[in-house]
C-alpha cells in the first residue's frame, strides 16, 4: 500500500522549507524590536475552551474543528486559532500577576475542517501577536503598527488597513435586535446559513461571502451608527491614531472578524496586487476574553495572518525578497569508496568557513560536478586516487570551471579564499 498526505496539508520540501524559515528569522526579529517574547502553546486543549472563547455559535465551532475524545473520555480538540490558547496560558501562569501589559507572539500550525482549496489548508500556520492588559487605543494602534511592520519588514509594500469597530456587548446588543428585525424581511435573499444566523448571531451575515447575503448587507443598518459615547470615542482615538502613525487605512462598516470574542476595534490589513484576494490577516480588541475564560475582566488586542498567504503574496509579487533554493556554497567529492571517510574529515573542517556537503553516492565525477553545480554549489573539493596518494585534493572553482591541487593541510585555506571570490563573482 502506497499512502498519501491527507487532503488539507501540504510537504514542504527543502528549497520551500528555505522560504518559511527566512520568513520565520525576519518576523521573529521585528516582534523582538517591538519587545515581544515568544510563547508556545500545546497543538490540542480542552474542547470547551474553543466553545466558550471563539463562540459556540461560529462556524469553527460548530463545523471546522477537529475534536476528539482520549483514553478518558475527554473531549479534546486541535487548535484552530491561537488567541484563546494564548489566554488560557496567560491565566494559568499567572503572567498578569504584577500588572502591566504582557506582550506575546507565536508561530505554528493551526487546524480547521474547511474546504482545502488555493491557498487554503486543513493544516495551516499562522504568526499572530497579543498584548494584554491595556484597554487604551494606543494599544489597538501599537498591534496595527505591528502587523504593518511585520509585512513591511518582510518586503510587502503598498498594504492598507481596513478598520471597523464593532462596539461592545452592551452597545451591540441593541443594535443585533435591529438587525434582526432587518434580516427578517431578507429571508428570501438570504442563503440557508445566514437564515439560521440571524436569530443567534446576525453579525455574521456580513461575514458571508454569499453574493446574495453580500447584497443584503449594503442595505442593513450598521453598527458603528449605533455605538455608545465611550466606543465612539475609543474608534475616533484610532484613526486619529492611524493618521498620526501615517497607516494608510479607511473604515469599512462591514468588517465584523469571524470570531465571537471581538470588542470594539476590528480590522484587515490588505495587499492590494493580490486582488480579489487581498487580505493577508487581521485582528482587533477582545476586552470580555480573559474574563470568559476563567480570569478577571482584563483587556487585550491582538492580529494574526496566514504564513501560507503571506509567502504567497510574496512569491507571486517580490519573488526577489526570498532566498534562493541553493544548496551548501562547499561540495566534497570523494572519488572511491575509501574515500569517504577522510570526505567527511574534510568537511567538518570545511563547515567553519561554509555549509559543506559530502557526496556519498558514488556516482561518477562528472555526475557528482553536475549535481553540484545543480545545487548552486560554488566549490567542489575533489578527493581522487593519485591525488590522496600525494596527500593532496583538488579545489574546483565552480563559477569559473578553473581548479587546482593543494596539500590537504592548506585546504580549508584554499577554499576560504577561492569562495570568497566565487561569492563575489555569483
Amino acid at each position: 500500500m502506497r499512502f498519501q498526505r491527507q487532503r488539507g496539508t501540504q510537504d514542504l520540501l527543502p528549497e520551500q522549507a528555505r522560504h518559511w524559515q527566512h520568513l520565520d528569522a525576519q518576523v521573529r526579529r521585528t516582534f523582538a524590536s517591538f519587545d515581544y517574547g515568544e510563547i508556545r502553546t500545546p497543538l490540542f486543549e480542552d474542547t470547551q475552551l474553543f466553545v466558550r472563547g471563539v463562540g459556540a455559535d461560529t462556524d469553527i465551532v460548530q463545523k471546522e474543528m477537529y475534536t476528539f475524545l482520549d483514553r478518558k473520555g475527554r473531549s479534546l480538540s486541535l487548535r484552530p486559532e491561537g488567541t484563546a490558547a494564548v489566554v488560557r496560558a496567560y491565566l494559568e501562569n499567572g503572567m498578569g500577576r504584577e500588572g502591566g501589559v504582557r506582550r506575546l507572539y507565536y508561530l505554528g500550525p493551526m487546524y480547521r475542517y474547511d474546504r482545502p482549496q488555493a491557498g487554503r489548508f486543513r493544516e495551516f500556520f499562522q504568526l499572530g501577536a497579543e498584548a494584554i492588559g491595556s484597554a487604551a487605543p494606543e494599544q489597538d494602534l501599537e498591534i496595527v503598527d505591528l502587523m504593518m511592520t511585520v509585512l513591511q519588514e518582510l518586503g510587502l509594500e503598498d498594504l492598507e488597513v481596513e478598520i471597523n469597530s464593532v462596539g461592545h456587548p452592551g452597545c451591540r446588543a441593541a443594535y443585533e435586535t435591529l438587525l434582526r428585525r432587518a434580516l427578517e424581511a431578507e429571508q428570501e435573499a438570504l442563503c440557508p446559513t445566514c437564515r439560521e444566523r440571524h436569530v443567534h448571531n446576525p453579525l455574521r451575515v456580513f461575514d458571508c461571502k454569499n453574493e446574495g447575503c453580500r447584497a443584503v448587507a449594503q442595505r442593513l443598518p450598521l453598527l458603528r451608527q449605533h455605538l455608545c459615547e465611550d466606543c465612539a470615542a475609543h474608534h475616533a482615538a484610532v484613526l486619529r491614531g492611524l493618521d498620526r502613525l501615517r497607516l494608510p487605512h479607511r473604515e469599512n462598516p462591514h468588517i465584523v472578524r469571524g470570531l465571537d470574542y471581538y470588542t470594539r476595534t476590528a480590522f484587515e490589513v490588505h495587499y492590494p496586487p493580490l486582488g480579489a484576494q487581498s487580505a493577508l490577516g487581521g485582528g482587533g480588541r477582545y476586552d470580555g476574553l480573559v474574563e470568559a475564560c476563567g480570569g478577571p475582566p482584563t483587556p487585550a488586542v491582538g492580529f494574526s495572518a496566514g504564513i501560507e498567504r503571506l509567502l504567497f503574496a510574496l512569491e507571486q509579487t517580490r519573488p526577489q525578497t526570498l532566498p534562493s533554493p541553493r544548496g551548501a556554497p562547499i561540495q566534497v567529492l570523494p572519488q572511491e569508496e575509501s574515500a569517504r571517510l577522510a570526505a567527511l574529515e574534510l568537511a567538518r573542517e570545511l563547515r567553519r568557513a561554509a555549509p559543506t556537503a559530502v557526496d556519498l553516492s558514488g556516482r561518477s565525477l562528472k555526475a557528482q560536478l553536475k549535481s553540484a553545480d545543480r545545487a548552486g554549489a560554488l566549490v567542489a573539493v575533489i578527493l581522487g586516487a593519485e591525488e590522496r596518494e600525494r596527500d593532496e585534493v583538488v579545489v574546483r572553482d565552480l563559477v569559473q570551471g578553473a581548479q587546482a591541487s593543494h596539500r590537504r593541510e592548506l585546504a580549508p585555506q584554499a577554499v576560504a579564499a577561492l569562495l570568497e571570490q566565487s561569492g563575489e563573482r555569483r
